[in-house]
């Protein structure tokens, strides 16, 4: 057995198993997602729980196509070149929102290094798109970094969605296994500078755990995050899509995930959402109502 392998713990817990992806709801997403040739992260990634939020007609669009310009070390999207900016993609986005009648979308992207914006573009006219289609329905977008780009980024805040999320994903130690062409400081130059751009639109990060961080480096993360004008944290556990991708160096507990989740809005978050299964956008609408609430 390799040195790789040897490190996983022997079996999954019991806390780790989500329901199958099944139910009338299930194949309507489905069947609807093919029908207007749209992407989810949720069947991409691999998200462990697509059958839960399908059932409840809650998904995460995939915009800018579904091939990757980075190769994280933790993701299950492909890589490599990807193909040309389909800029009738928003419409469908929006589209789809309208006819499911969604009240909250979540739309999210691949790395599209090879734009000069990042796809900053494309971001902005689906949430355009979809406050046309679809009035009065929230829009939560989750970005990549935009190589550090403030025109990219002023260009999705200024269509106003009501939350940017943006993953740190792991802690700094960590950054060039599981983040390779990211910035640890770089990311959270862009939370705080969304914030200070419209403060009126909720910041937010998730971080995955199991990868070999401490807990001393994940409550320091989340201290930096704080500092940056972070709202909103997600913190689940990061499950290996394959065996050409990185370890998991231990399975958090449930209880671990508690304690994280009181210390994290202890020292400042408006909402934490915490749990082995918990992703960035597992619950999106609720965790943004809470933290409106805090």
């Amino acid at each position: 057995m390799s040195p790789m392998i040897q490190i996983l713990p022997p079996r999954r817990p019991e806390w780790l198993k989500a329901k199958a992806p099944v139910g009338p709801n299930y194949h309507e997403l489905k069947v609807l997602t093919n029908r207007l040739r749209l992407h989810t992260v949720c069947e991409s990634a691999r998200c462990p729980n697509i059958g839960e939020c399908w059932e409840q007609l809650t998904a995460t669009f995939m915009i800018l196509g579904d091939v990757c310009t980075r190769r994280c070390g933790f993701c299950a999207v492909p890589k490599g070149a990807p193909n040309p900016v389909d800029y009738e993609e928003p419409e469908r986005v929006a589209a789809a929102a309208a006819e499911l009648d969604l009240e909250y979308a979540v739309v999210t992207s691949v790395n599209r290094d090879d734009r000069k914006d990042g796809g900053a573009e494309i971001f902005a006219r689906t949430i355009c798109a979809i406050r046309r289609l679809r009035p009065g329905c929230r829009v939560e977008v989750l970005v990549p970094d935009f190589q550090g780009s403030l025109e990219a980024l002023e260009t999705v805040m200024q269509a106003r969605p009501d939350v940017l999320n943006h993953n740190m994903e792991t802690v700094p130690r960590l950054y060039r296994q599981v983040r390779p062409g990211a910035r640890y400081e770089q990311s959270l130059h862009l939370i705080a500078t969304a914030h200070k751009l419209d403060s009126s639109v909720a910041t937010k990060s998730g971080m995955m755990l199991g990868l070999g961080e401490n807990r001393d480096e994940i409550v320091n993360t989340m201290r930096d995050l704080v500092r940056h004008d972070c709202q909103i944290l997600t913190l689940g556990q990061y499950l290996r899509p394959s065996l050409d991708h990185l370890p998991i160096a231990r399975y958090v507990s449930p209880d671990e995930f508690s304690e994280l989740k009181y210390e994290g809005e202890r020292i400042g978050f408006a909402h934490v959402e915490a749990g082995p299964l918990v992703r960035s956008s597992y619950h999106a609408r609720t965790q943004l109502a809470s933290a409106a609430g805090a």
